[in-house]
């Protein structure tokens, strides 16, 4: 290229690599071009496959199409025809592998069950097709089917023109399943009716929601999806998910979409493994077939056939339910050979040591490409640890087109923090480099805590911090040191993961208040027991409780962090720190944040160099409604004092009273 991409202009670190960089920046413009016949259309066009394949109606009846270029014969069975193959039900092969059937009006109603029958040589079996957008399990079975989904009175979308509110990204990561208080799989009108009002009370203004694409097992947490374009039954109709994204949106909740284009179940009936008698069709072969950790299949993301699958599947989700975008699960298995197993990635040359998937890089490119030409002002994030520069950078950058990236750093540096250092030992330095390290030109969500540190095997923060005596010592005037210890640094924790966000913030169903238990799935181990599989929504709504401490202090931080115009777009300006004191201090805009991490030590009369003026208490960690302590006057304005050493920097003292284990926000008045 003549000119050099943006992406390495503003990190000269990455002049070395300049040529892989440009070569995959050529490669996904290249292979855009081969897919859009030079141009001739857009890349949104091309991504229709689900308007072609599939089960449709047309003027005078149906049609039903498949891509299975090994197969032989094809059959359309069901309830509409006792499921038998019959030749009046046999497909047609087209040409590219492509098969179709063209039925009467007659011949399926709303409701049908239908699978495909499929021989090859040497071979045959039933298939739930690739492209099916409504899939019920039966409840005695347990076998799942494709069903036809044409009701008389289709929901109507009502909310076409809404906009997702970024100032800043305020998601609440949920599953609808185990979002109910009952011992059972809550469904997409239970959490529409129950959850979303808590949600909007609290302060969220984005909805991240997990599991929507049909997955065989339950216990999965949606990861391994069978089929991609039909939303899990288990919580409801395809109707009544519109109807919760609508009523999200007239509420003003962005609605963001978990999904997973990293690997596919390995399934044969219900998924795609094996579709046609070839074990590949859809994935790669030989060592790279399936992922050595996660028991699932890689797809092959050289082919175009399933390019055109999962390109068609973002734009599918968009157009037909109105989600506001995606959180790309996996995308560091995707990016290496070795799906970032073992690697410690400690400098560039490990991004660029040959060892990435550039099919699967391309991909992605084009994925955030098609989505937001679907629709401009989508939200696409990606689940990534190893660090990978330009992520969330801009195509024409050079980078992959993400708009943020996770910042998957911080929950693992406070679980390692909780885990292995004692109170002295916590360094606010080390705090604040952690919160705040960052790429410049790339926006990530920042989160204490996600649903992985909720699961069966991990620890919750708040489990970690206070552990059994959550099962004796939450009653209010029944807490003990250790209660009181783990309320006071969930809140400090939460307040500076948040407050120093340069994209998003993001919490999981439950953690904002405490919630006390694990996740885990009913399964064969607890006699498939829901009791872990819920959210305890009467432990935050218990006045008598502490939990709700920390749920009204969530509120309340969410508050003060939209309070400020752009919070996001604002400079963190580190203020002080103290490693002795374990004292942290730092400005965003009018507000400064004060923390106190010393597990003994109060300080009076403690001072920073802040702007002149007077500064007023906006939120205290250590206020009564809080569960604190109470030990300072938040009444109480504070006046800076000048000192002449300051006078040509423009800064006087600000001193306060800053009890042990407290955090402070205070804003500069008018």
């Amino acid at each position: 290229m003549e000119k050099t991409l943006k992406l390495i202009k503003n990190d000269p670190w990455l002049e070395p690599y300049e040529d892989a960089i440009v070569g995959r920046y050529e490669y996904a413009l290249k292979k855009k071009a081969e897919l859009t016949n030079d141009g001739k259309e857009t890349l949104a066009e091309f991504a229709s496959g689900h308007l072609y394949f599939g089960l449709h109606r047309t003027a005078s009846g149906w049609v039903f199409r498949e891509w299975a270029p090994n197969a032989t014969k094809i059959y359309m069975v069901g309830t509409f025809n006792n499921w038998e193959e019959k030749e009046e039900f046999a497909l047609t092969r087209l040409d590219y592998g492509n098969w179709e059937i063209n039925l009467a009006d007659e011949d399926l109603k709303h409701g049908d069950l239908y699978k495909l029958i499929i021989h090859w040589n040497g071979g045959r079996g039933e298939r739930i097709p690739a492209w099916a957008t409504r899939v019920v399990q039966d409840d005695n079975t347990k076998i799942f089917n494709a069903q036809v989904w044409a009701p008389e009175k289709p929901y109507i979308i009502k909310q076409n023109k809404f906009k997702p509110n970024t100032d800043p990204l305020l998601i609440y990561e949920c599953h609808i399943g185990m979002a109910q208080q009952e011992e059972k799989v809550g469904t997409y009108n239970e959490f529409r009716e129950k959850i979303l009002p808590r949600i909007v009370k609290e302060g969220y203004n984005c909805i991240q929601i997990m599991a929507i694409q049909e997955h065989p097992y339950y216990g999965s947490f949606g990861y391994h999806v069978s089929s991609f374009f039909a939303p899990s039954s288990r919580f409801g109709t395809p109707d009544e998910l519109k109807e919760l994204i609508d009523t999200a949106h007239a509420l003003g909740i962005t609605v963001i979409m978990d999904i997973v284009h990293s690997h596919a179940v390995k399934n044969e009936v219900e998924g795609l493994g094996n579709f046609a008698g070839d074990p590949n069709q859809y994935f790669y072969s030989g060592s790279r077939h399936e992922h050595p950790a996660w028991d699932s299949l890689l797809f092959d993301y050289g082919k175009n056939e399933v390019i055109h699958f999962l390109l068609s599947n973002c734009k599918y989700w968009i157009e037909e339910f109105n989600f506001d975008g995606f959180r790309f699960d996996g995308v560091t298995s995707m990016l290496y050979y070795s799906h970032g197993l073992g690697e410690a990635f400690v400098n560039y040359a490990d991004y660029y040591n040959g060892h990435q998937d550039g099919n699967a890089i391309c991909y992605l490119t084009l994925a955030n490409d098609v989505i937001h030409q679907v629709k401009p002002n989508a939200i696409t994030i990606a689940e990534e640890v190893s660090g990978m520069p330009g992520l969330a950078a801009k195509i024409e950058d050079g980078g992959y087109g993400f708009d943020y990236r996770m910042a998957m750093n911080i929950p693992d540096y406070w679980i390692k923090t909780i885990k292995e250092k004692i109170d002295e030992d916590w360094k606010p330095s080390s705090m604040f480099w952690e919160v705040t390290n960052r790429r410049t030109d790339e926006k990530t969500i920042s989160y204490a805590e996600s649903h992985d540190q909720a699961l069966v095997g991990d620890k919750t923060i708040i489990f970690r911090l206070i552990d059994a005596d959550m099962y004796w010592h939450m009653q209010k005037g029944d807490e003990n040191y250790v209660v009181h210890r783990g309320i006071a640094l969930h809140k400090m924790i939460r307040l500076l993961t948040a407050s120093t966000i340069n994209g998003g913030y993001l919490n999981f169903m439950g953690n904002e208040f405490g919630h006390p238990e694990w996740i885990d799935f009913p399964r064969e181990g607890n006699g498939w027991s829901h009791k872990y599989a819920r959210r305890q929504w009467d432990l935050v709504d218990n006045q008598k409780l502490t939990y709700h401490y920390l749920g009204d202090f969530d509120a309340e931080m969410l508050k003060t962090i939209k309070s400020v115009n752009a919070i996001q777009d604002t400079k963190v300006q580190e203020v002080w720190h103290n490693d002795g004191d374990q004292v942290l201090a730092y400005q965003r805009g009018d507000l400064v944040f004060v923390f106190n991490f010393n597990p003994m030590k109060s300080f009076a009369d403690y001072g920073f160099l802040v702007a002149p003026g007077t500064y007023e208490v906006i939120l205290n960690t250590d206020n009564p409604a809080y569960g604190g302590n109470g030990l300072t006057d938040d009444s109480v304005k504070h006046f800076t004092i000048p000192d002449s050493l300051y006078a040509k920097e423009k800064k006087e003292w600000l001193k306060l009273y800053v009890p042990a284990r407290t955090a402070v926000v205070l804003r500069k008045a008018e």
